[in-house]
């Protein structure tokens, strides 16, 4: 299991190489206190240095009302300005690790996503949510603005003007509309959406992982590059497949009609 005990992480290796992480305050909705953001910065770190690496993680929040309500508001109130700077830049460090994550991370969206809650959702590959979830970016009512990507992945996700509205308002919004805007993939029943994402996981567990790990490299540094520069980066990362026991595991697999057995090489 990636790196040590954690006090605010609860971190589970679950069948078919699955792994998933708990947001584990439940007593303040799982906000984001320095020591989740050190703990969110040590295992994501420590991820890449695993051989083998999981198939997929799946991110979730403890107890019945929230995926996380954002930072720790009351630990922030009696902080210097110093130390805020501080804890932000380490919270931003984490989310830095979290999107250069090479394995698919799921957000399985149990509860309120405000603020940094939100933040993280956006930062992973796609997300689940219960119908019931509420979502929003309070930062600008509080005199400060999103700061772990809100004002960048936001957009990408809703575009400019939405993202905007949402940002500016700091209102709440429903499950349904973060569904509709694209911020969320699919809606499920509070008791199910854990499962649900599960599910997911596992299906893309069962795929190819070197493929899966290219495909995201490819997805995402390509929407950082001009279209033709992109083709050519999916070309390289598609040669590179090639050559591997996978590709060679997955074609003979479907000329003798059985399930492929991969190995990450």
């Amino acid at each position: 299991m990636a790196s040590g005990n954690y006090e605010t992480l609860n971190v589970q290796d679950l069948d078919e190489n699955i792994r998933l992480i708990t947001l584990n305050r439940p007593e303040v909705a799982n906000a984001i206190n320095t020591q989740m953001a050190a703990e969110l910065l040590d295992f994501f770190s420590n991820l890449i240095l695993e051989s083998p690496l999981p198939r997929c993680l799946v991110v979730t929040g403890a107890g019945q009302k929230a995926f996380c309500a954002g930072g720790d508001l009351k630990q922030r109130n009696s902080m210097s300005d110093d130390d805020w700077r501080a804890q932000h830049l380490l919270i931003e460090r984490a989310i830095l690790a979290m999107t250069d994550c090479p394995i698919p991370v799921l957000a399985a969206v149990n509860g309120i996503a405000f603020g940094g809650g939100l933040e993280l959702i956006l930062n992973m590959d796609f997300a689940y949510a219960a119908d019931s979830a509420r979502f929003a970016l309070t930062e600008t009512s509080l005199g400060i603005m999103p700061g772990a990507g809100g004002t960048q992945n936001l957009p990408r996700a809703v575009g400019m003007r939405r993202a905007k509205e949402i940002i500016f308002s700091a209102q709440a919004f429903s499950a349904q509309d973060a569904l509709d805007w694209g911020i969320v993939n699919r809606l499920f029943a509070a008791d199910r959406v854990l499962e649900e994402t599960l599910t997911m996981a596992r299906r893309i567990a069962r795929n190819a992982p070197l493929s899966i790990r290219q495909a995201k490299k490819a997805i995402q540094l390509g929407a950082e590059m001009d279209r033709r520069t992109a083709l050519y980066f999916e070309v390289e990362a598609y040669n590179h497949l090639v050559s591997t026991d996978d590709r060679r595991e997955g074609v003979a697999a479907f000329s003798e009609k059985r399930p492929p057995r991969f190995q990450g090489k």
